[in-house]
């Protein structure tokens, strides 16, 4: 067995991966206050932000489903590792070299997690294919990367490589570079049969499939030959790294420009993703060997940083939008427009306006290149329809609008798809538009549309999910190298724990706990460490107190500060000192307060204004100092009324109750 990765690794892969990157990779996150970014929760579905992100602090929590953590629980989740994988991954990443405990082995440099080893077996894989491009073999994929005009620069762009026709060359090439036979069958890139592993793919073109962090996961083989009986594509199957169902070709490529223009172009395959690109049309992407759905949506609107402001506004004749697009393209033959048609059924999951673009002469945008270059590209990008009104038309195109009876059918054909939009406002305007294209009666229409509702034609309004109405588990602080986590539980337990935050006592105690890990050099030397264990009254509250006082307080993290920065300059001693206080914090915690910490770590503070931060982190901490000077008198007057008169006692509960009466008087004037 492995030992265990040193914990000064693990710190140090914790500092050096930049969780904003990380997490950027999945998400797009904008600015949300000072020190923190905000975005759309990649573990659950919504419409308006929850998921934020504190990169000073390396800390993510989701306000909606109550997941959070640092870098390597986010990779953990978001990646299905454990967390001696994660935290190797990650190093891979950074550059980072680990060292092992003697309570096992040291790994030799390169045998990683499992996650990796295939990762790394995809890598050289890839070496192997565009290697392979290059040699007399290859003529054939030459040939037909040239007739459709992609160049050696376009092929090297999009990584494309060639399977040799042998079966076992890339077998062998993988071995000698010390992969085992198991390792290479679960990565898919060979086969078992009854005579033995052998090469999956021979005699073909084949395009990396990487994953929107860059990482290749797959392939996707293209015959080239008559004599080849296998399907015209072959894609890799599903293996621990590649679920097809949540993989979209050229994402890693188009992952910026889709945050940046707020758009998305779905195409059906690689020549296509490669010549929109070769285009200008940089935001395209397509799915691999499988229908467009529900994880593809998903991980599209947190590209876009999908909101939902758009959904109400969508703009049916001049194609402007307030929100992102997603642009599907088809073929035009029958079977693109049912591609198109079932798409229509993935819309009502995105707030984003959704459209398609059919090229009337049937051409995919691999061909439209080739015969008339990239600009018609862009322009059948721009000639894009609203997705509804295509699904209408489509539904209209089958009858004859020339005939009373065809006018009929096509009503009853397009009613229930009127009736499909859950957005009713678009749904009525729908039905309008379809009274004119039928030149039919808008009151005949409309009610056409209200009957294919009632008769379960149609969709009612999706209910939305009120913050308060998801729950889940919570991945505090990951201590050791076996993925093991502070205990979890649900996020209903912890917030029966929790006063509602209209109680203003425990709304106080959060803002001080939110000030104190969030900004710690602003609570040094205000009296924070100087309170009493009883000062927090809600039970979750004082089990911060408690991890913060094990910790040494507020003072450890200055003198923290002050050693890195001596060490490292300011800024980097100061972002290292944030790390190290909140995960400091995290491993003194017990329980589910290592999740109330990380909650705290996160939450956007009531004062965003760099040059007010000062004045409200003294404002909070006075009053609760001051409350609890109060609580302290309260109880002394108390215990004076129960004290013999003139004992020695009673003169020392005077004399203490004068002092704590001039501290709070003095708190108060300093105000």
């Amino acid at each position: 067995m492995a030992g265990l990765i040193k914990r000064e690794d693990i710190a140090t892969v914790r500092e050096r991966a930049r969780i904003e990157e990380v997490v950027g990779a999945h998400v797009t996150l904008r600015q949300a206050g000072v020190g923190s970014m905000k975005g759309l929760c990649p573990f659950h579905d919504e419409r308006t932000p929850s998921f934020h992100v504190r990169p000073q602090l390396g800390l993510w929590h989701c306000f909606g489903c109550d997941e959070g953590g640092d870098v390597i629980s986010f990779v953990q989740k978001i990646d299905s590792l454990t967390f001696a994988e994660a935290v190797e991954h990650l190093a891979s990443r950074t550059g980072i070299q680990l060292r092992y405990e003697d309570g096992g082995p040291a790994r030799p440099g390169g045998d990683h997690g499992r996650r990796q080893r295939l990762i790394d077996a995809h890598r050289v894989a890839e070496e192997f294919f565009r290697e392979q491009l290059l040699t007399p073999q290859a003529q054939i994929g030459r040939r037909f990367l040239a007739e459709r005009s992609f160049d050696e620069q376009a092929a090297a762009t999009f990584g494309v490589g060639f399977a040799p026709q042998g079966w076992d060359g890339l077998l062998r090439h993988l071995r000698g570079r010390g992969f085992t036979e198991p390792e290479l069958i679960a990565s898919g890139l060979v086969s078992q049969g009854n005579r033995g592993v052998y090469d999956r793919f021979r005699g073909r073109l084949v395009w990396p499939i990487r994953d929107v962090t860059g990482d290749t996961i797959g392939f996707g083989a293209r015959r080239l030959s008559d004599d080849d009986q296998g399907p015209k594509y072959l894609n890799t199957p599903e293996t621990p790294i590649y679920k097809k169902s949540s993989v979209l070709y050229g994402i890693d490529l188009a992952k910026r420009a889709i945050a940046k223009d707020k758009r998305v172009v779905v195409v059906e395959g690689y020549t296509d993703v490669m010549a929109a690109h070769l285009s200008g049309v940089g935001t395209a992407i397509a799915t691999c060997g499988t229908a467009f759905g529900a994880d593809h949506v998903r991980i599209v609107r947190r590209l876009l940083g999908d909101s939902g402001d758009a959904a109400s506004g969508v703009m049916l004749s001049s194609g402007a939008t307030r929100g992102g697009e997603v642009i599907f393209t088809f073929d035009g033959d029958e079977a693109g427009q049912k591609a198109a048609l079932r798409a229509f059924g993935e819309d009502q999951k995105f707030a984003s306006q959704t459209f398609v673009a059919v090229e009337p002469s049937g051409m995919d945008p691999c061909d439209l290149r080739q015969q008339r270059g990239e600009a018609a590209v862009r322009g059948l990008v721009d000639s894009r329809e609203p997705l509804f009104a295509f699904a209408i038309r489509s539904a209209l195109r089958r009858v004859d609008l020339n005939t009373a009876e065809g006018r009929v059918a096509g009503l009853r054909s397009a009613a229930p798809v009127v009736a499909g939009i859950r957005d009713r406002a678009l749904r009525a305007e729908y039905a309008r538009e379809l009274a004119g294209w039928l030149g039919m009666d808008e009151v005949a229409v409309r009610r056409a549309v209200g009957q294919a509702e009632r008769s379960g034609g149609g969709a009612t309004e999706a209910p939305q999910r009120g913050r308060g109405e998801q729950s889940g588990r919570y991945g505090g602080s990951s201590r050791g190298n076996d993925g093991g986590r502070h205990p979890a539980e649900s996020s209903s337990a912890r917030q029966a724990n929790r006063p509602g935050r209209e109680d203003p006592v425990a709304r106080l105690e959060r803002q001080v706990l939110e000030v104190v890990l969030q900004l710690p050099h602003l609570a040094l030397g205000a009296g924070f460490d100087d309170l009493p264990p009883d000062t927090f009254t809600v039970p979750a509250y004082r089990g911060v107190h408690d991890a913060i006082r094990a910790a040494g307080g507020t003072r450890a993290y200055g003198a923290e500060l002050d050693r890195a920065s001596q060490e490292r300059g300011r800024a980097d001693g100061e972002r290292h000192a944030a790390s190290w206080w909140t995960e400091t914090l995290r491993e003194n915690s017990v329980g589910p307060v290592a999740g109330v910490i990380t909650e705290l770590a996160v939450a956007p503070l009531p004062e965003d204004r760099p040059e007010a931060l000062g004045n409200y982190a003294r404002g909070v901490l006075t009053s609760l100092i001051q409350m609890g000077l109060t609580r302290q008198i309260a109880d002394l007057k108390g215990r004076l009324q129960r004290t013999p008169p003139d004992s020695e006692e009673a003169v020392a509960l005077f004399g203490e109750l004068v002092a704590m009466e001039n501290r709070r008087r003095a708190l108060r004037e300093d105000g």
